[in-house]
């Protein structure tokens, strides 16, 4: 599992973590993560981790050819304003579109992996 410390910018972030708080629900591993600015909170006692969901397995990583998405078009470009939640992933930041992890490359997206949500 790679959940980090505790992040010290979210330890007072206004509100607590859980099933009716408003943010997308990740089973990962044995707890569930939240998303919540770009980051996968778990709250762990009276802290939050930062965690990011591992490369491999279930949440490939590299090429796999072009994804086609219905959500979005060749010319949607993912990045910090393009409306879909950014999700840590291994090193790098996917966009969940549609149930699943797009990662952006080159003049398409890869698929890497469909989150179990909460």
């Amino acid at each position: 599992m790679n959940c980090h410390g505790e992040h010290p910018s979210h330890s007072d972030q206004g509100h607590e973590h859980g099933p009716a708080c408003g943010h997308t629900a990740i089973r990962h591993g044995d707890h569930i993560d939240y998303l919540h600015g770009g980051h996968l909170h778990h709250v762990h006692d009276d802290h939050v981790h930062d965690c990011a969901l591992e490369s491999g397995g279930a949440y490939p990583d590299g090429c796999h050819g072009g994804h086609a998405c219905s959500d979005h078009g060749s010319e949607h470009v993912h990045g910090p304003d393009c409306g879909h939640e950014p999700v840590p992933h291994g090193d790098h930041t996917c966009y969940l579109v549609e149930g699943h992890l797009h990662f952006p490359h080159g003049d398409h997206c890869d698929h890497h992996g469909s989150p179990t949500f909460a």
